[in-house]
């Protein structure tokens, strides 16, 4: 296990995924698919079934439910590290969290569905409170902000409390700023520079970049987005994320373990 981060794998149980399009749609694949994220060197393995992508509507809780729990329940017992489910309705999480899944993954940092808190207390699983701006479907269409990075962190910073107050443990709370969440082009790059601002709020940081439009936007061929996903991860670490949450694991392995080599020598000669 690397101590410079920790690696969350992305698995996409959906049929719109903007990366994989479907790919692992299929319950059978999607369990052949976490198995060889946990191969490749992953921390954690987060299992979503609704595409947040820019402009895509909401799924049934139901719908969701039938996606990603018995993915959830062939892995969980044997897979050897945590199972996080993706999702912003409590329903979705509370059948996960007993499929037995143990980290709740919201994009919405607790403001789409008021029973979400409540769920992950009853249940003692980690939260991750991620920023956003809008909802999925119109979030991109005009993101402003007078302070960017002040508004990101009192908002994460008030959803951390709401947590603690509805029983959530401190110490299981993970705060992640939404790159690509009602975001300009330019507010997620300042996003990266601005970790340490994150750190402040005495919860680990989690940067979600794998491969979205603020490095598509940059190239005119997808197969280009890996090699900038990993510069930009590797950026993000530097500058303090503790969790890095991609679709390339074993890719992402390879060049942590080099910034871990360049770590420790570093402490070796200060």
């Amino acid at each position: 296990m690397l101590s410079i981060c920790r690696i969350m794998g992305i698995l996409n149980v959906t049929p719109d995924s903007f990366y994989d399009g479907g790919a692992f749609f299929h319950t059978g694949k999607a369990i052949e698919r976490a198995y060889r994220i946990r191969e490749e060197g992953a921390d954690i393995i987060d299992i979503g079934g609704e595409s947040t992508r820019p402009g895509s509507k909401p799924v049934l809780a139901g719908e969701e439910i039938d996606r990603v729990c018995p993915v959830i329940e062939s892995i969980a017992a044997d897979i050897g590290i945590p199972v996080s489910v993706d999702t912003n309705k409590a329903a979705v999480a509370r059948a996960a969290l007993k499929a037995g899944a143990s980290i709740v993954n919201d994009i919405s940092g607790l403001t789409f569905d008021g029973e979400m808190a409540k769920t992950v207390a009853e249940h003692g699983a980690g939260l991750i409170l991620m920023h956003i701006q809008g909802r999925p479907d119109t979030m991109q269409l005009n993101p402003r902000y007078g302070d960017l990075i002040g508004e990101i962190s009192v908002f994460l910073g008030e959803a951390a409390r709401k947590a603690v107050t509805a029983g959530v443990d401190q110490s299981k709370i993970i705060v992640d700023p939404g790159i690509g969440f009602g975001k300009t082009l330019e507010d997620n790059y300042r996003i990266i520079q601005n970790i340490p601002e994150f750190k402040k709020l005495g919860h680990p940081v989690l940067v979600g970049l794998s491969r979205k439009s603020l490095i598509g936007k940059l190239y005119e061929s997808d197969e280009d987005r890996l090699p900038a996903t990993i510069a930009l991860n590797a950026a993000a670490v530097l500058n303090g994320a503790d969790i890095i949450r991609v679709h390339d694991v074993r890719e992402h392995r390879l060049a942590l373990e080099s910034l871990e080599m360049l770590k420790r020598v570093s402490q070796r000669y200060e």
